[in-house]
């Protein structure tokens, strides 16, 4: 196909989102419905995806709410082999909230083991509140499928006109055969979440993974709790369980992982709105991420990842090279060609310029005299100290406090 690039971009853009998209062919229809199940489940006669598939026209980009509020776009694809058509999603545009989905189970008479797979199911789905952009990308992908604005056309529908099976259908109740297919597709998704959350951790990237955050309904959270807060404080603890190990996967050592970790868990405890919460979570991600982009040595060999863990512990400890060569049972001078290739800096520059940005840190945020100072980073001279910062920064030390 000769949009093949623009229609994989879509689908790149959809799937950041966490938004599914399928192109479906209609002699292999695929064996799982559009909807994840979510009408087999609640005893719809015919299949969903075969009904709409068969009911396109070509040249046109269907946008569809269905009865139950979730978004659909729909696509027949130009210049295909077969008759195919792009679907995508399920999305919803506004979230749906426990009470809501709680009377809307009402009304339609659903027992109790089916109004928790619906809040399993629906927790999981992603919430655009203005889905301008997306259309924009889609309008665009159409422009160059159908060669211009002019030959295509968007219709948004309300489809509510699904007709149900009698809900108390004697086997739906003896048999919870589609209740674990829709549990299984809602922890499916749940960890596919955790696993993209815990990838854009370990590489750093908090847009992607505050747009994951963004796009999750409250429902995700169940209530294990009756407290609200409780609930969100249940998982803040999961969360920076997960962003702890992520950012370990993303070679960033323990010793640096810690303390961040300690901290957040004891500021978990202390929220007491879940608007506390959100905050935090947002916090917990940048400062993980942020580990990443300062700490992470994953391009580091195992020897000079220890040699600056160690400068980072301690800058007052022993830090030369015959003292890391003895403690490494290394040969000295193959461990400075490494050091230096690996970082771009011999180890006495590199240890100098860590002692001068930890006591910079320390002129600006503490009223500790110059010799206290520049003993706290190794430094013992305090003539030497003074020379040494003004070369790196061009202040003495007196000079760059005052100017703060």
């Amino acid at each position: 196909m000769f949009y093949s690039a623009e229609l994989e971009f879509f689908r790149r853009i959809l799937k950041s989102l966490n938004i599914n998209s399928e192109v479906v062919a209609e002699s292999e229809l695929p064996e799982n419905e559009i909807d994840f199940g979510l009408r087999k489940f609640l005893g719809y006669g015919s299949s969903f995806t075969a009904q709409l598939c068969g009911s396109f026209s070509e040249n046109t980009v269907y946008c569809v709410r269905d009865s139950f509020g979730c978004s659909y776009i729909f696509m027949v694809l130009p210049e295909t082999e077969e008759r195919s058509v792009l679907a995508a999603g399920p999305y919803l545009n506004s979230e749906i909230t426990y009470e809501r989905l709680a009377q809307e189970a009402e009304k339609r008479s659903l027992p109790s083991f089916m109004f928790d797979q619906l809040v399993k199911y629906f927790g999981n789905l992603t919430v655009v509140s203005d889905d301008r952009y997306i259309m924009t990308v889609c309008n665009t992908l159409a422009e160059t499928m159908w060669k211009g604005q002019a030959n295509f056309t968007v219709e948004r529908t309300l489809d509510c006109n699904e007709t149900v099976i009698s809900i108390d259908n004697a086997d739906l109740f003896e048999s919870k055969a589609d209740e674990a297919m829709l549990s299984v597709r809602a922890l499916e998704e749940r960890y596919a979440a955790e696993n993209r959350m815990m990838q854009a951790v370990s590489q750093g990237n908090v847009h992607a993974v505050e747009q994951l955050f963004g796009s999750v309904s409250s429902l995700v959270f169940e209530q294990r709790a009756k407290d609200p807060v409780r609930n969100m404080k249940n998982y803040l603890i999961i969360g920076n369980t997960l962003m702890r190990k992520a950012v370990e996967q993303g070679s960033v050592h323990p010793f640096y992982i810690d303390g961040v970790s300690a901290g957040f868990a004891k500021k978990i405890e202390q929220i007491k709105s879940v608007a506390d919460a959100g905050e935090l979570m947002q916090a917990m991600v940048k400062k993980y991420c942020g580990l990443v982009k300062t700490h992470s040595m994953k391009n580091y060999s195992p020897f000079v990842q220890k040699i600056i863990t160690i400068i980072d512990s301690d800058l007052t400890a022993d830090l030369s090279l015959s003292s890391f060569a003895r403690n490494l049972n290394v040969n000295s001078s193959y461990l400075s060609v490494l050091f230096k290739k690996e970082t771009g800096k011999t180890l006495t520059e590199y240890v100098a310029q860590k002692r001068i940005e930890r006591a910079a840190y320390l002129l600006r945020t503490t009223k500790l005299q110059v010799q206290t100072v520049a003993q706290n980073c190794g430094i013992y001279d305090v003539n030497y100290f003074a020379k040494m910062f003004k070369k790196v920064t061009g202040k003495t030390p007196k000079e760059y406090r005052n100017g703060i």
